[in-house]
């Protein structure tokens, strides 16, 4: 069989990495290592290394439970970018669709209590940069974290 590149975060060719993954925790857990590896390999400190992480793990989660409901028949796509700018993650649902416009403000005080809303309010907290596209079907959420806010000694 023959040995694929992407599946490893080595030299040049690490620039990009693309995941299609089926709707589980598994995928989720997937994605988030990946963030990880490649925020460490960009030489980011470990406390922007936590954000992004949980940034993107909010994200995949998001795409699994929210957009894809873990229907079987539905996937997830995952791109991971360093520009030698920012890592742009993309991750990328095929469900009903999501307008970011819609969501409950999480501060307020009407939904300090309710659960739904926080996971985007996070996301955006933790990155620099932050886009949805609707695909139709699904929602494509760009984060972004540049690396100059984001490395040690800056």
């Amino acid at each position: 069989m023959p040995h694929r590149e992407e599946e490893h975060l080595t030299g040049q060719q690490a620039s990009r990495i693309t995941y299609t993954l089926e709707s589980s925790l598994d995928s989720v857990n997937k994605v988030e290592q990946t963030a990880e590896q490649m925020a460490k390999k960009a030489g980011i400190d470990e406390d922007e290394i936590f954000k992004i992480t949980m940034a993107v793990r909010e994200a995949a989660v998001n795409a699994v439970l929210h957009g894809n409901s873990y229907d079987p028949d539905k996937r997830i796509t995952a791109s991971f970018e360093n520009t030698g700018e920012s890592l742009v993650i993309r991750i990328a649902d095929q469900g009903k669709g999501l307008d970011p416009a819609t969501l409950p403000d999480p501060l307020a005080p009407e939904n300090l209590l309710r659960g739904s809303g926080r996971g985007i309010f996070l996301i955006r907290s933790f990155m620099d940069e932050v886009h949805f596209k609707q695909l139709h079907p699904g929602t494509e959420m760009t984060l972004i974290k540049h690396l100059g806010t984001a490395q040690t000694g800056s």
